[in-house]
């Protein structure tokens, strides 16, 4: 038997680089015996890409989960296997119930190679109650080892890695986890649409805000001075700008600007981010009339963030988002949101409930909205109302609670 899976393991490695074979695989010890198991207590196992070395969207949130599953009373114990993060990382998660295995290679595939012979014996020698796949990317393989020793596993998705047809493996990898869990309902009806898949195995976890740094405050005299804002109306945009992410829509409000110039004067459009599409957008901006209303203020480190919020009279970004987090921090600093009207950021801004969604690409739907907005009568412009609806739905506390949900059913 345990030289059949041996074998087995083997195969599964060697599909995923030819190399691996040249790689001495090693023992596997028995299972442990059917009482054991029996009177075990709960045992889960989370499988990410990289975590900890990197920023960005996916690794944020990801923290945000470590975060709220140490809030948990009573979580069970739960082995974390990380691809390309290596162990002399700072890991601040690195507690119990949590425990930590790293495998950061300055040869990917060799790295592969460790964490998936890792994993297997892991899996043999402790058969956890249900692995967690961190990626797409990481699936197929996953979803043969899970199958191999018959052990649910969950798919995480995110955003636009599982909106077009994946290729078979990815698909099959989908189609045959016990759950997926993803951050909004745009990601679930993308990904079930393109790939074959059950909608009812789709569950919810939102991404969340830190109600305690994104909060409500008077706008920074510094920031004000630095940026050349005394007296204006503030429209505002965090987001990355190369020329791959164009549907961010920074460009849709620059050309939106000259219209809601005529009705506030005083508009000025700041926009926090950096990336090779800059220059382009300068140039419209020139070419429009307005180059002396955008301000393009660069990287602003995390931490900053929330002073930069403040700044704001409006947050502004007509986007196809897989959810939108920026909405979340802009709405928790009590600063409206507009957003794009056919994405994830439906979520966010509760369908409109909360916010304004126009037609993304539409510059004169983008202009009438944020002069709306900047008038100040509509509901959704109270800063209190918005940041408690914000946080009623999309607090650390609240993804505490869901992931608490989802992982007793």
């Amino acid at each position: 038997m345990l030289s059949t899976q041996r074998a087995r393991l083997q195969g599964i490695l060697s599909t995923f680089n030819p190399l691996v074979n040249r790689e001495k695989i090693p023992a596997i010890a028995p299972e442990p015996d059917a009482k054991r198991q029996i009177n075990r207590s709960p045992r889960y196992a989370f499988v990410f890409l990289e975590i900890l070395n990197q920023e960005g969207g996916i690794q944020s949130y990801v923290r945000d989960i470590f975060q709220a599953y140490l809030s948990g009373e009573g979580n069970a114990r739960a082995d974390v296997f990380l691809l390309r993060d290596r162990a002399d990382c700072d890991n601040p998660f690195n507690l119990a119930p949590l425990n930590f295995h790293y495998f950061g290679n300055r040869t990917s595939w060799r790295g592969r190679a460790n964490l998936l012979t890792a994993l297997f014996k892991f899996l043999l020698l402790h058969h956890p109650d249900r692995v967690f796949c961190g990626h797409i990317n990481l699936a197929p393989p996953i979803q043969h080892l899970c199958q191999l020793l018959g052990i649910p596993y969950t798919v995480l998705t995110y955003g636009k890695e599982v909106w077009e047809e994946l290729n078979p493996a990815k698909t099959k990898a989908l189609q045959n986890a016990a759950e997926i869990w993803t951050i909004s309902r745009y990601s679930r009806d993308r990904a079930c649409e393109m790939n074959d898949i059950e909608p009812s195995k789709v569950k919810f976890l939102p991404c969340v805000v830190d109600g305690s740094v994104f909060t409500p405050a008077p706008k920074s005299p510094q920031l004000v001075q630095q940026y050349d804002l005394e007296g204006a109306k503030v429209l505002m945009t965090v987001a990355r700008l190369w020329s791959g992410d164009r549907y961010k829509g920074v460009d849709v409000t620059i050309r939106a600007l000259p219209e809601i110039a005529k009705a506030f004067p005083n508009v000025k459009y700041l926009v926090i981010g950096r990336g090779d599409d800059q220059p382009r957008l300068q140039q419209l901006a020139q070419d429009l009339g307005v180059g002396d209303r955008v301000v393009f203020a660069g990287f602003v480190p995390t931490e900053a963030l929330p002073d930069h919020y403040r700044l704001a009279d409006a947050y502004i970004m007509p986007s196809q988002e897989g959810f939108g987090i920026v909405y979340l921090e802009a709405m928790a600093c009590g600063i409206p949101a507009l957003s794009g009207d056919s994405d994830g950021s439906a979520d966010p801004l509760q369908d409109g409930k909360v916010g304004w969604r126009v037609p993304h690409r539409d510059s004169a739907a983008v202009a009438a909205a944020c002069i709306e907005i900047l008038k100040g009568e509509d509901p959704r412009c109270n800063g209190e109302w918005l940041r408690e609806q914000c946080l009623a739905k999309f607090s650390k506390e609240a993804l505490a609670r869901q992931l608490q949900t989802l992982l007793q059913a």
